[in-house]
């Protein structure tokens, strides 16, 4: 009970926290200045105030499956150092796309970019990672209170267009004493470049070898059934006013929708388990990291994971041209990683594991421009 009262407030407080960070909040005191002199950066780490050398705003678009904790990231971020971070959250296509043609200053994505993808770019790409998150089964089934119990079969088999109403016996068999309607099931997905839809469909083709052989992984596949939304928020929407339908969200817009997130069965415990921070933090537990740091935790064998979690990652050109925007993107992307990660469990998120954090930082001293790293030295 304890909990669900916490994401209650949650939900509550969402929208005062997108208003603040989209510019509904007055005017922050002015931060205290530190470092300019003589064009050094000494003084400007740790990030505690103003730096004088820095540029005053940064431009960047991409996932929608972050944006809430993004938002306030924002708001204090702007309130501490007086840089406007000015985020579209477009979905993770749309962030790897802008910061490929580079028309912004850093993209994000749930979805690691492809060799590809990098391949196309204007640069090398470090991929930070932000915080974890769970993508979660958001239904919309009147009459039933109870949440749902989705086994790997059942969730591949909905969204292959295999299992089509909701007292299907591969739903019904987990959830033993539910009445479930004998109603035919709404499919809802997303209809833009998405990382949530990214880190769904690599859980279903981990678990599902036809879909993994028909249907395959990406940030935007050819969907056999179901309706598209733009956005987490287009999805929820849809789930929202559709009875009987079902769709994938990341946990806090199904949280803002008052809407149930169905529990997933453990690939090594079998367990049913409940999307929270405890257990989205178990997916990294014991995983080997790639050097690049993309890497995929879906369909953790840790017994107490749920299967259907995420990184969520900041693209940013190892080489930039303006020293001043370098200078202020690695001064904002160390405190989203550092002192910004104490917001993340109240929004739903789970906070970055220490292994995580220290090759984050590895990546945020690399950013260079002119050839010199901008990172300033403490």
């Amino acid at each position: 009970m304890a909990d669900r009262t916490g994401r209650a407030l949650v939900a509550l407080g969402l929208f005062a926290i997108l208003a603040a960070a989209c510019g509904g909040a007055g005017p922050a005191p002015a931060p205290t200045q530190a470092g300019g002199t003589g064009g050094t950066t000494t003084g400007c780490f740790p990030v505690s105030g103003a730096c004088a050398d820095e540029a005053k705003a940064l431009n960047g678009a991409g996932a929608t499956f972050p944006a809430v904790i993004y938002s306030k990231w924002i708001n204090e971020y702007y309130k501490l150092t007086g840089v406007k971070v000015n985020y579209q959250s477009i979905g993770s296509g749309g962030g790897i796309k802008s910061i490929t043609d580079a028309t912004v200053d850093f993209g994000a994505t749930d979805g690691p970019m492809t060799d590809a993808q990098l391949k196309a770019a204007k640069g090398p790409i470090f991929h930070v990672p932000t915080v974890m998150g769970a993508v979660v089964p958001m239904y919309n089934l009147p009459g039933v209170t109870a949440t749902l119990k989705f086994t790997p079969e059942a969730l591949s088999g909905i969204f292959l267009g295999e299992i089509t109403r909701w007292n299907d016996p591969k739903i019904a068999e987990p959830n033993s004493g539910v009445a479930l309607p004998d109603q035919p099931i709404s499919v809802v997905h997303r209809s833009d470049g998405s990382g949530t839809t990214y880190i769904w469909v690599d859980y279903l083709s981990k678990v599902s070898t036809k879909w993994k052989d028909t249907v395959g992984v990406g940030t935007s596949v050819n969907w056999p059934v179901g309706i598209g939304g733009k956005g987490n928020e287009g999805v929820a929407n849809n789930v929202k006013q559709q009875a009987f339908s079902i769709g994938y969200v990341e946990l806090i817009y199904a949280v803002q929708q008052k809407l149930p997130a169905g529990h997933v069965q453990n690939p090594a415990s079998k367990d049913f388990i409940e999307p929270k921070l405890e257990t989205v933090s178990a997916a990294a537990q014991g995983i080997t990291l790639a050097s690049d740091l993309r890497v995929s935790v879906t369909n953790s064998t840790n017994p107490t994971a749920y299967p259907i979690s995420g990184f969520t990652w900041l693209l940013v050109y190892e080489e930039m041209t303006d020293k001043a925007k370098a200078l202020a993107l690695t001064r904002y992307v160390w405190w989203a990683t550092h002192d910004g990660q104490k917001f993340a469990s109240e929004l739903g998120y789970a906070p970055l594991p220490a292994d995580v954090v220290k090759r984050a930082e590895e990546m945020i001293r690399s950013v260079k421009a002119g050839g010199t790293a901008v990172f300033p030295k403490g």
